[in-house]
């Protein structure tokens, strides 16, 4: 599988999302909120419906009526431009409110969430005199010269079997970490949770692709994971069905939809065998795999290999 950037923001909306699910239904969750033009955009916006909706969890425990989070995947900086940057927003999005002062400071607070502490940034804070606190494991509260409650959360410090959903956004999780992650996935029960889960879980398993292949060699926690991947594997293959019907059609009906559908195929297959070799599946497992699920003969199957 050729390497691409990973997506980390979609998997911290999802993480979010569960993360608060105990308080799901008192919030309202706005991911890329737009401030006016494109550039200016919050990761996630999480608005209270009701002033009294209580969060237990950790994290919301700062939440006021507007909560603007902004996510660094491990490949960004958060440096104080960052951290200002993060405040400027928090100011404009009081500031387009639909009446002067329809959105009060006082009920608007920052999160900033990255996986690995920002010491760098930290020193900063000591040098100008601003407060930290640390009221929880991996959570810190900054005071001093802020308009807003702020906070910074630090991923990879929070307690393991606590925050897996948050936790699990890192390229350095270990195996405890992966059967953690695992085995919350398979617990859940819901359609939304399930795939919120999914969502994370993906991410995980992109960023941690070694560490993955060395799991293979626990069969029952490796079929579990696949197991929890099958899914997504066969959206690929729908896709891949769509797309080639589609241009298949483009090129005239009968045959072409003959051709879209072998077209189509061969691009779920050939998906199929890429994501399994990424994995570190040998290639007679491969086949054996191909031919049962395509319904394919053995000759057929070891031309995808």
């Amino acid at each position: 599988m050729k390497d691409t950037k990973i997506q980390w923001h979609p998997g911290f909306v999802a993480a979010m999302n569960l993360e608060l699910a105990a308080s799901r239904e008192g919030l309202i969750f706005e991911k890329e909120y737009n401030l006016n033009t494109k550039p200016l955009e919050i990761d996630l916006l999480i608005i209270k419906k009701e002033s009294g909706v209580k969060i237990e969890n950790e994290i919301g425990k700062i939440f006021r009526g507007h909560n603007i989070l902004e996510y660094k995947s491990p490949e960004d900086h958060l440096d104080i431009d960052a951290f200002y940057k993060a405040g400027a927003y928090a100011s404009l999005y009081k500031s387009y409110g639909k009446v002067s002062d329809g959105i009060k400071a006082e009920d608007i607070t920052v999160s900033l969430v990255r996986d690995a502490r920002p010491d760098k940034l930290f020193r900063y804070f000591e040098k100008k005199e601003y407060q930290v606190s640390n009221p929880a494991k991996g959570i810190y509260y900054i005071k001093g010269k802020v308009l807003f409650p702020t906070q910074i959360i630090v991923t990879r410090e929070l307690p393991k079997g606590t925050h897996t959903w948050l936790r699990a956004l890192s390229g350095e999780l270990d195996q405890e970490d992966v059967r953690e992650l695992v085995n919350r996935v398979r617990s859940l029960n819901g359609k939304q949770d399930r795939e919120l889960a999914d969502s994370v879980l993906n991410i995980s398993v992109e960023a941690n692709r070694q560490m993955i292949r060395e799991m293979r060699r626990d069969a029952d926690m490796y079929e579990a994971l696949m197991e929890i991947l099958e899914p997504g594997i066969q959206i690929r293959v729908d896709e891949g069905v769509r797309k080639g019907m589609q241009q298949g059609m483009q090129q005239g009906l009968q045959q072409g939809m003959q051709q879209g559908l072998q077209q189509g195929l061969q691009q779920g297959i050939e998906g199929t065998v890429e994501l399994l070799r990424d994995f570190g599946v040998e290639d007679e497992k491969i086949k054996q795999a191909i031919m049962k699920k395509y319904k394919i003969s053995g000759k057929e199957a070891e031309k995808y290999l």
